[in-house]
């Protein structure tokens, strides 16, 4: 009997600490006590910068520098994700091509991802991060080549956004699964993954900003040809970064036994289970909203490529407050709580801008969404990488990129039909 209770009260502790995080004793001494002599961090010492101390990732140097590259790659491409919709809509007029445009941009991430999981978790993360930023640098060259020219076709630009969602299903799981190896304390890992939402957010204000004045200046084409450019800061801090220990290599196995394994152990998390329904509803039903913003800009508001980026911006700008927030929080207690407010607040912005007509009022709408969507999505995130054993990480993470960007494309497909029928204010 007594050994019976101490194997339970074992996997019982064990259990809890897997819900906090599993915390690795630096980072428990570090949280218990500032001042008791132990390692000091590197935010921690005479002289950083306060922001450092806020936000305790960016004291890592290959975070850093990645976070570097990161910044340049994703408003990239942010802008040639404007201009393609953009485009689709000035050629053809058609809010069904415009929803399916988005559809094909993201529908790799549901049937693609998977297996990219198990390549990330297989090979080299980090080379596999760089032969999928080469890929999209010439995928964004050739588009500019044909933009320039006049060469593109509405369905020409749904078949590229086919192309760019497939490598980005690829770049995403291997990106998402390597930043916690750039993280050297594990304590700053919700800061390390609240910046990266903070990143992509702020890709997501600046590059349709940035894309709708380009297309005004010059054309599509710019757009792509500043996408193609911008893949070069993210290949120069993968080259700067120092390579982290390599790890051990597993039995090769086949493709679907790995992704039964791991579905089988996302299972065997109760938080990471019922998060990833969450965020699968909440992608479908919600998300899709954006995919619609070019319509509102041209018909509600009767602007052009410049008020599709304002709208844009706005929603980018929460998400970039919100990212930030979470950043310099930095500790994974209450997100659970803060997801379901979140998730509320989201529903109540998107309620009172879909009959909005005053464009201002619709740009402070835009930001609560914005703000919301990324603290809902994460919050999820965070709590996903924190349980996920390392050697499974890229497969689990696999599995909350299908539930989030994978479905994303089911709800644009759904959103642009239903608009095309009954009109994009009902369907928002």
């Amino acid at each position: 009997g007594t050994r019976g209770s101490r194997a339970f009260r074992g996997r019982w502790t064990r259990g809890v600490r897997a819900l906090r995080g599993v915390w690795p004793r630096g980072a428990r001494e570090r949280r218990s006590g500032w001042t008791r002599g132990v390692r000091a961090h590197p935010a921690d010492v005479p002289g950083a910068l306060p922001v450092i101390r806020g936000f305790g990732a960016l004291a890592h140097r290959n975070f850093r520098l990645f976070f570097y590259g990161q910044s340049l790659a994703l408003v990239g491409t942010w802008i040639q994700t404007t201009a393609m919709s953009w485009l689709v809509y000035r050629l053809s007029g058609s809010a069904f091509l415009l929803g399916l445009t988005g559809f094909a941009a993201q529908i790799p991430m549901l049937v693609v991802s998977p297996f990219t999981g198990v390549i990330a978790d297989r090979f080299d993360r980090r080379r596999v991060l760089a032969a999928m930023q080469w890929l999209l640098l010439a995928h964004a060259a050739t588009l500019s080549l044909l933009a320039w020219h006049e060469r593109l076709e509405p369905w020409h630009v749904v078949l590229a956004a086919l192309l760019m969602g497939t490598a980005m299903a690829a770049e995403t799981s291997a990106r998402q699964s390597y930043v916690p190896s750039l993280i050297d304390d594990r304590a700053d890992l919700p800061s390390a993954l609240a910046l990266g939402a903070f990143l992509q957010n702020a890709g997501r204000m600046i590059g349709p900003t940035l894309a709708g004045f380009l297309i005004h200046a010059t054309s599509e084409a710019g757009c792509f040809l500043a996408n193609a450019l911008s893949k070069l800061g993210v290949l120069g801090s993968l080259a700067a970064i120092a390579a982290p220990r390599p790890r051990p290599a597993g039995t090769a196995r086949s493709v679907g036994a790995e992704l039964r394994e791991a579905y089988r152990y996302q299972r065997s998390l109760t938080p990471v289970r019922v998060l990833m329904k969450h965020i699968a509803v909440f992608s479908f039903v919600v998300t899709p909203y954006s995919v619609l913003l070019p319509i509102y800009a041209a018909e509600v508001f009767g602007g052009g490529a410049a008020t599709l980026g304002l709208l844009m911006g706005a929603a980018g700008m929460g998400g970039v407050c919100g990212g930030a927030v979470l950043a310099w929080r930095n500790r994974v207690g209450g997100l659970v709580t803060l997801t379901q407010r979140a998730t509320a607040a989201c529903g109540l912005a998107l309620l009172g801008f879909a009959w909005n007509t005053m464009f201002w009022a619709a740009l402070a709408l835009l930001f609560v969404g914005g703000a919301s969507v990324i603290v809902v999505v994460t919050s999820t995130s965070t709590i996903t990488q924190m349980v996920g054993d390392e050697d499974k990480r890229a497969r689990v993470m696999s599995f909350f990129t299908m539930s989030f960007l994978g479905v994303m494309p089911l709800g644009a497909l759904c959103a642009g039909s239903a608009a095309a029928a009954v009109g994009v204010q009902p369907v928002v």
